[in-house]
């Protein structure tokens, strides 16, 4: 199934009680709002899928995932806009945190903002050598409010702080393999693809009432995501509206 326009696509297939989740968008698979809603809204349909034992996520091309669309942060002229267009990302970080289904992520290229938001967000994640990330936010006069409680659990303050405060530095996969980030890093797409599909098959031979229990484990502690996520969002909603960000978002466009 393959839900499909302009703005990118979701496409979900399911083999073996697995549920494979691509995305894809031609700005280097960022993501607009209307994406990020179709996704939340996929993953909350495959959390109560009762055919589904585990899903991967995964995106097209060589870069995983862009963030948010730049082209529609450009359109935003009021705080409603804002803060709505930040909670995409909060909505997406929660239907993956309340899934029922273990999330496993298949990284094969870089990411950047909310892209690393998605990898922190997921249970477990394999990377390709040269999938870096970078939080490049706070140059543009916002910061990663709505992501940072998922990739601070993933990787720990210092860590998250070392990428917030130098936006223009990416860190490779050895040093996100090292914080936490990635399971384990591979030397080709394909050494990729088979270790996650070996991974996914062997997780969903076990015990899925086991797998969800030890999910809701996994994740204690992180109940207040469901208000806290959209405070941050409320952050960000107001600080793209400043004048810093708009003369930083216009000399990055020039």
């Amino acid at each position: 199934m393959t839900t499909e326009n302009s703005n990118g696509s979701i496409e979900i297939q399911i083999e073996n009680n697995i549920a494979t989740v691509t995305f894809s968008h031609p700005a280097s698979n960022s993501f607009p709002s209307e994406l990020l809603q179709k996704l939340t809204d996929e993953l909350n349909a495959l959390s109560k899928n009762t055919e589904v034992n585990i899903v991967i996520l995964q995106s097209e091309g060589t870069t995983f995932c862009a963030g948010a669309s730049f082209d529609e942060l450009l359109s935003i002229t009021d705080f409603e806009t804002g803060k709505k267009f930040f909670s995409g990302f909060a909505n997406v970080i929660n239907a993956m945190r309340n899934c029922s289904k273990l999330i496993v992520g298949k990284i094969q290229g870089k990411a950047v903002g909310g892209g690393v938001g998605l990898i922190s967000a997921c249970d477990f994640a394999f990377a390709y050598q040269d999938a870096a990330i970078k939080l490049s936010e706070i140059a543009i006069g916002i910061g990663p409010f709505v992501i940072e409680p998922a990739v601070s659990r993933k990787i720990g303050k210092t860590a998250m702080t070392e990428l917030t405060l130098q936006p223009n530095n990416w860190q490779s996969a050895d040093w996100a393999l090292a914080k936490g980030l990635y399971a384990d890093i591979f030397d080709s797409f394909g050494e990729l693809n088979e270790a996650t599909l070996a991974f996914a098959k062997k997780l969903a031979g076990y015990n899925p009432e086991a797998l969800a229990e030890m999910k809701k484990v996994f994740w204690e502690g992180t109940e207040n995501w469901d208000k806290l996520l959209y405070e941050r969002a409320a952050i960000s909603g107001k600080l793209v509206l400043s004048d810093f960000t708009k003369n930083a978002l216009s000399q990055f466009k020039k």
